[in-house]
């Protein structure tokens, strides 16, 4: 292979030029971004960043030991693939030929057609997202946030931390049950309500009130109004793979991939939030849209890419973080189909503690609210093949654990 293109200059796509280079690949590697910046750290974008306790300088990824010796493309949005010849082509005009091509081309938040164009309403997935709302955080002001996804979630948090009236407001009964299920997922509904956000559970929203280029308020079926002078849109992404219409690879919820990221057409994989791999355990693709997944999968698509021979890998137990009003949240695992939910230690009350999921007995994930090292032992338990000493044996499954958690690709 002569010339490797990596379509995405983000986490995934730094993360397979690292590989690339770690693996032995010496020759013509060419980074694709569709924004002006090298690739930067998303998850701290709904949290210190709009708290205003980091700059965007220390947001970039690369380091001193980075020696990609790669050729930079960037502020150049590619618009369409012929899979075939595996060619690139950018709006601007430019094609870029290459022998392999890895795509991580990430989400784009989903919006509101009806919010198009107001000046206070905003989705949080790019820099220049966050540097938006930023300054829009002001003591005192009312953010209505719409959705309660772990997106929603944090920039909630981050808004009451700055002093602002927050309303959340969800259609389903219980937050984040999708992915650590009802009773948990309440306890961190819980945790909104004593920093002072509302929360407005099975919402339906009715109509928008707007004046002057602006939205006021939010009509709730029932009658409740909503007063807003920020309206945050967090319902999640949407797959960048649009441009790739056309192009002979398979679109399903994203770019259709093995359980190594290759796709049906020889020498191309795709890697972060815009692949959706094979679940080997339950035979269904899926899109995993975390920091780990975009960092840990990029390093598997590109062996598979630079060795045809190379053997699969056994797959991680799923992990996501998250933090919200000085609590940290970790869930390593498959919460889907459990029975019951132990408390191993801790207060749920206090938003301290550690629970663990079983299903028939056996621990298939493990959630930690400000309990780092113990949920560290529990994350490793649940990737050994064999149990840790009173650990019950865990399913070795790795499926996604929600959309929209953390923004990484």
């Amino acid at each position: 292979m002569q010339t490797l293109a990596i379509i995405g200059a983000s986490l995934a796509g730094l993360s397979a030029a690292r590989a690339a280079r770690a693996q032995g690949f010496t020759g013509r590697l060419v980074i694709i971004g569709d924004e002006p910046h090298r690739p930067y750290d998303r998850p701290p974008l709904s949290k210190d960043f709009l708290l205003g306790a980091i700059s965007a300088d220390d947001l970039f990824l690369e380091t001193d030991a980075d020696e990609l010796a790669a050729e930079w493309v960037l502020g150049a949005e590619a618009v369409s693939l012929d899979a075939s010849s595996r060619t690139i082509h950018l709006k601007d005009g430019r094609t870029i030929q290459s022998d392999g091509i890895v795509i991580a081309t990430g989400a784009r938040a989903r919006r509101l057609p009806t919010l198009a164009g107001l000046s206070n309403v905003f989705t949080l997935r790019t820099l220049a997202d966050a540097q938006s709302l930023a300054p829009e955080l002001v003591p005192g002001s009312r953010m209505a946030v719409i959705g309660a996804g772990f997106i929603g979630a944090e920039v909630a948090a981050a808004a009451a931390s700055r002093g602002m009236e927050v309303t959340m407001i969800d259609t389903k009964p219980v937050p984040f049950a999708a992915q650590l299920g009802t009773e948990m997922g309440g306890v961190v509904a819980g945790l909104h309500a004593v920093n002072g956000v509302e929360l407005i559970s099975s919402a339906v929203i009715e109509d928008f009130y707007s004046g002057e280029g602006n939205v006021t308020g939010i009509r709730l079926a029932g009658g409740r109004y909503v007063a807003a002078d920020v309206v945050v849109v967090g319902i999640g992404a949407e797959p960048n793979t649009g441009w790739l219409e056309g192009s002979g690879l398979e679109l399903r919820g994203g770019v259709l991939c093995d359980a190594m990221g290759r796709t049906g057409m020889p020498g191309i994989v795709a890697v972060g939030d815009c692949a959706a791999w094979l679940d080997q355990a339950t035979g269904t693709h899926r899109r995993i849209e975390h920091w780990t997944g975009a960092l840990e999968r990029a390093a598997i698509a590109v062996e598979a890419l630079l060795d045809a021979d190379a053997a699969p890998r056994p797959a991680k137990p799923h992990y996501f973080w998250s933090d919200q009003y000085g609590v940290k949240l970790q869930f390593a695992g498959r919460s889907a189909g459990y029975d019951r939910v132990e408390i191993e230690v801790g207060d749920v009350n206090a938003h301290c503690c550690l629970a663990v999921y079983y299903r028939d007995d056996v621990a298939v994930a493990v959630l930690g609210m400000n309990q780092p090292r113990l949920f560290t032992k529990w994350r490793r338990s649940l990737a050994a093949p064999a149990a840790a000493p009173g650990v019950a044996a865990p399913v070795r499954l790795d499926v996604p654990g929600l959309v929209g958690a953390a923004v990484v690709s």
